[in-house]
């Protein structure tokens, strides 16, 4: 496992080069990831402008604020996505944003079709959910992982398909209406608790 990770952090992108990826991709039509199609270049576009407008209107709580200023060991917060993912459109600017508040955290973006082995051991429910992410300490280890989406999405997303089979395009636009209404709030009150573990 460590290996892997290991093999992953080399691999890694900044945000700001996570998200010039993604925008200079889309200059030439194409999305992040091997597969390519009409649809997933029309998500990455979508959450390219997502990101930009998430990136200048979030805002974090003082609660998470403190809570991130009280770090005083270095983490590293690896992050597997893909530009085409509506769920870590709207959660990798708040990540950014926490992160960017110590420089105890380092934050690394990694493609999850080009970190499969990584990707395989971090599974949400046997599937390869993303965004996923996998907070390390100094040495490596594992501290804590968080994701595919904030817990009170999650729980969301388990009801409805308890009572629906599957996820549809309906839940999928209703969440995205829960993100906006939620602002960020969720994402940071989960990660407190990530925080208060280390």
């Amino acid at each position: 496992m460590k290996d892997i990770i290991k093999k992953s952090l080399e691999n890694s992108y900044s945000y700001l080069a996570y998200r010039s990826l993604i925008g200079n991709l889309l200059e030439e039509g194409k999305a992040t990831g091997p597969t390519q199609s009409e649809d997933l270049t029309q998500y990455s576009l979508l959450n390219h402008k997502r990101m930009q407008r998430l990136d200048k209107t979030i805002k974090i709580s003082e609660e998470t604020t403190a809570t991130i200023k009280s770090l005083n060991k270095p983490q590293t917060w690896l992050v597997l996505s893909e530009g085409w993912c509506g769920d870590a459109a709207q959660n990798l600017p708040v990540i950014d944003k926490m992160a960017s508040l110590s420089e105890h955290i380092e934050l690394k973006i990694v493609l999850r079709d080009e970190n499969i082995a990584l990707m395989d051991l971090f599974l949400t429910n046997g599937g390869r959910s993303i965004p996923k992410l996998i907070a390390l300490d100094e040495h490596n280890n594992i501290i804590d992982t968080w994701g595919p989406r904030p817990s009170v999405a999650t729980k969301m997303v388990a009801d409805y398909k308890e009572k629906n089979g599957s996820i549809d395009a309906a839940f999928k636009q209703d969440l995205q209406v829960w993100y906006n209404k939620n602002k960020g709030k969720s994402i940071q009150e989960d990660f407190i608790d990530i925080l208060k573990k280390a």
